[in-house]
């Protein structure tokens, strides 16, 4: 009985713990974040209810306690009140003690009440799940001793640590701290890989912070999200349905004025839109001031301009700012591209101003910005009466 009832080669062990986790991992993203927390996924009943028991079984995570802090994750992001950001708490601290804060959190009824809201509330729920949270993983290394023998346990326990690790430190801490970002919301969320395929597209979590509602975690074309791979299969079984995906951008190439669907397009796809200009006017511009008035400039520093530049403002410190805007005096052109990316941002906060008041703003804008003469923005400026709403 060394070896459990079912008595696997030694390689088979690896496969089993990876299949265990990888499905746990699916239904995290899926259950839990997608359709729970951000409502933007339907799952059919026998679905959600298979996620929820093997939640229970495999991590003791209660819906209503996942979802609440998660909830105030996104409210309160990279402030004081984040549960876990690595910006406050350090990313060693949230890498290997995230599961720790997760927890404190999880107790705190004021969140629970406050972020918990529309999650299961069933007799399973309050009979089973919730307070006998722990019973689950308790009967888990059972079965497993039983089917497995002694290295059972070895799967148990890298069950145990697989989500800690993965969703708390990887996603948590490393999703907020290193790596590469579409979009510049205003958090420091980051996609960690481009390839969401580990952690079924938690990877891409700069994208999820910019699209929080949507199913789907992918957006440029070098991009793969293996939960929304699996959301697309559930679709096909009937099985899933998802409610909201990331904007597409559609141009009218012979559309030559800015008028009111103009503006709802571009506010619809704000985050893309400034994308783009940080890629056809800051990055041209700054390439040929580089040569010129900045030449001069430190590489390791130059580099740290250019991504000021584009940076959300919130995000950029008191010493970032002063080198910032030291780089900005030297260079006047560098400085109206920049001035007038703010002011375009600008625009899209007035979430008191009418859609004439938008319109008006963004018409003096464009006018304003083919007046600088300098042809990036120029083409810029003239490339935003193309967006219009999708037609069906």
């Amino acid at each position: 009985m060394f070896y459990g009832l079912l008595d696997l080669p030694w390689w088979a062990y690896f496969v089993v713990a990876f299949v265990l986790t990888h499905i746990t991992t699916a239904c995290i993203t899926l259950f839990f974040h997608r359709a729970q927390a951000h409502r933007a996924l339907e799952l059919h009943p026998i679905i959600s209810h298979f996620c929820r028991f093997w939640l229970w079984l495999t991590t003791s995570m209660v819906t209503k306690r996942w979802v609440a802090v998660h909830r105030k994750h996104h409210a309160y992001c990279e402030t004081e009140n984040d549960p876990h950001s690595p910006h406050v708490y350090g990313i060693k601290q949230v890498f290997w003690l995230g599961a720790e804060l997760y927890g404190i959190e999880s107790k705190n009824k004021e969140t629970l009440e406050r972020f918990g809201a529309g999650t299961p509330d069933d007799w399973l729920e309050r009979q089973i799940y919730t307070p006998h949270d722990m019973v689950g993983i308790i009967a888990l290394l059972g079965l497993e001793l039983v089917l497995f023998g002694v290295p059972g346990l070895a799967i148990w326990s890298f069950q145990m640590m697989w989500s800690p690790i993965a969703a708390a430190g990887i996603v948590n801490g490393v999703g907020h701290f290193w790596g590469y970002r579409n979009f510049e919301c205003k958090d420091a969320s980051t996609n960690v890989s481009p390839l969401g395929v580990l952690l079924c597209g938690e990877e891409l979590h700069n994208n999820h912070h910019t699209y929080g509602t949507s199913a789907k975690f992918s957006v440029r074309w070098f991009e793969f999200d293996l939960g929304w791979a699996y959301i697309k299969l559930l679709s096909f079984l009937k099985l899933a349905k998802p409610k909201r995906i990331p904007p597409i951008p559609h141009l009218m190439l012979s559309k030559d004025s800015i008028d009111v669907d103009t503006v709802k397009a571009i506010f619809l796809n704000r985050f893309e839109v400034m994308a783009h200009y940080a890629k056809e006017v800051i990055a041209p511009v700054w390439s040929q001031e580089r040569q010129n008035s900045l030449k001069t400039m430190h590489k390791d520093w130059g580099r740290r301009i250019k991504r000021l530049l584009i940076r959300e403002q919130s995000l950029v410190d008191a010493l970032a700012q002063q080198r910032l805007a030291e780089a900005l005096s030297l260079s006047p052109s560098l400085q109206v591209v920049y001035e007038f990316r703010n002011r375009f941002q600008a625009i899209w906060e007035q979430t008191t101003a009418s859609q004439k008041e938008l319109l008006d703003a963004l018409q003096v804008w464009c006018k304003e910005a083919e007046a600088t003469g300098i042809d990036a923005l120029k083409n810029f400026a003239q490339s935003l009466q193309r967006y219009t709403l999708a037609t069906n």
